[in-house]
């Protein structure tokens, strides 16, 4: 159903159990994130590399695929819309899916492009090397056809929808376009989480969420970290280019920004934490942030309760999906307040 025929709930509680009753739509990029754990005691005989004894091998879901374990994770039904091959790596990845309980109804099928497969091989705690299978060009006219039913289809049955970009091909201008105009027809609010390439072409979204780094690079510009005028007039930059309706900015450790449709400011700091591991944290914001914003919560409390979020997983080593319980128990010890 639309966003705006949610009612907007008053108690964190009442919040987290309205997370279970969502359905959000994830179109980008999947990927397979594959990780081989070994021994290295020599170099190779052929070459000055090290030869690694493989212990253990492991399959993970990985770029919009995450996102669907982080909104699988807060209660909400994932449904993913994406192109992935017809080869070992895409086999592999919907196998991932069945075992997690996730829908591939909007999963395209294609000979013409590999799987997106990233392999580490590690050895003594440390990354050695790490193989990328993937193309990045642009999507043919048959696959751009068949993702493009998938995702009207699935439309239909979604309360958000979030933009998962890569930049691996997926998505690209006119598509996000169409897409964005498609759910805002039906009064279905859309969330991005931008890479460079498509970084400007998510105009009239209703929230867009780079990081500093993302903000940085996709306006072309250079400024310090701490230069809080060169970062305000970067974000009304970003506004004046696409006009999205919230803009919610990760600063890394210091915290978040975000900025409402009615041009309010907030700027929120980073809990202290003992940070382990930031791979995937992106991922729990953007779900995090999606579901709140179909619930109509306050741009304030989206970016407070994201914060949280992002911070958690950080605590993590590897990339995990958050822990609803953590999270609510962490909203509920700092008293986070709905309303603001």
């Amino acid at each position: 159903m639309p966003a705006a025929a949610l009612s907007v709930p008053a108690t964190l509680p009442e919040l987290f159990a309205a997370f279970n009753g969502l359905t959000v739509l994830i179109v980008g990029d999947v990927m397979v994130d594959a990780y081989v754990w070994g021994r290295s005691t020599r170099l190779s005989p052929e070459a000055p590399v090290p030869v690694v004894n493989v212990a253990r091998t492991e399959q993970r879901l990985g770029g919009a695929a995450n996102v669907a374990l982080n909104v699988q994770a807060l209660g909400a039904t994932p449904l993913l819309c994406a192109v992935i091959g017809t080869d070992g790596g895409g086999d592999q990845l919907l196998l991932e899916l069945h075992q997690r309980q996730l829908s591939a109804d909007g999963l395209v099928r294609s000979a013409e492009r590999p799987t997106t497969v990233k392999q580490r091989i590690l050895a003594h705690g440390q990354q050695l090397l790490r193989i990328d299978s993937e193309v990045e060009t642009d999507l043919s006219a048959a696959e751009d056809a068949t993702l493009s039913e998938a995702f009207e289809q699935l439309l239909d049955r979604a309360d958000v929808v979030i933009f998962e970009d890569y930049d691996k091909g997926v998505l690209n201008p006119s598509r996000i376009a169409r897409f964005i105009a498609q759910a805002r027809e039906r009064g279905i609010p859309t969330v991005v989480d931008p890479k460079k390439r498509n970084f400007l072409a998510y105009g009239g979204c209703t929230l867009f969420k780079p990081n500093l780094k993302e903000l940085r690079e996709g306006l072309g510009l250079t400024f310090d970290d701490a230069d809080l005028p060169a970062f305000e007039a970067a974000v009304a930059s970003l506004r004046a280019h696409m006009q999205p309706e919230n803009v919610l900015v990760t600063l890394s450790e210091r915290g978040v920004f975000v900025e409402d449709a009615a041009g309010q400011r907030t700027y929120l700091p980073a809990h202290l934490r003992t940070i382990s591991d930031v791979s995937g944290a992106g991922d729990t914001v953007i779900s995090i942030a999606a579901l709140c914003v179909a619930l109509g919560l306050p741009a304030p409390v989206t970016a407070a309760l994201s914060n949280l979020g992002g911070g958690l997983v950080c605590e993590q080593v590897g990339v995990v999906p958050i822990d609803k319980s953590l999270l609510l128990a962490e909203a509920e010890a700092v008293a986070l307040n709905l309303q603001a």
